[in-house]
């Protein structure tokens, strides 16, 4: 299961993270969120011991989602070392995440 990131613990789960991140900016609202959130939480389980993966709903946490800008959700943001090195705005097909968070690994 996909890791509830919040305003709180972004710091410690993402920024102090020893294996590559991805998140998942989303609203409960959203539409385009709801059809990318099943292959969020297949992720979390395929990739369990390489990568974190975690979800941030902006309505419930602003800090983060401002700090980084997130305009547009779902935005799916690929943290390594601390740093975003890759981002995907918009809905888009597993393969798209796939690829981006094996660059990484």
């Amino acid at each position: 299961m996909a890791v509830e990131i919040t305003d709180a613990n972004f710091e410690e789960l993402v920024i102090k993270a020893d294996k590559p991140v991805m998140i998942d900016f989303w609203a409960v609202w959203c539409g385009p969120c709801r059809m990318i959130a099943p292959i969020v939480e297949e992720m979390s389980g395929e990739y369990e011991d390489r990568a974190i993966i975690g979800k941030v709903d902006v309505d419930s946490n602003p800090g983060v989602a401002m700090k980084y800008g997130i305009r547009n959700i779902p935005t799916v943001i690929f943290v390594k070392g601390g740093e975003i090195v890759d981002k995907q705005v918009g809905a888009a097909p597993k393969k798209s995440f796939t690829d981006k968070l094996d660059a990484l690994l």
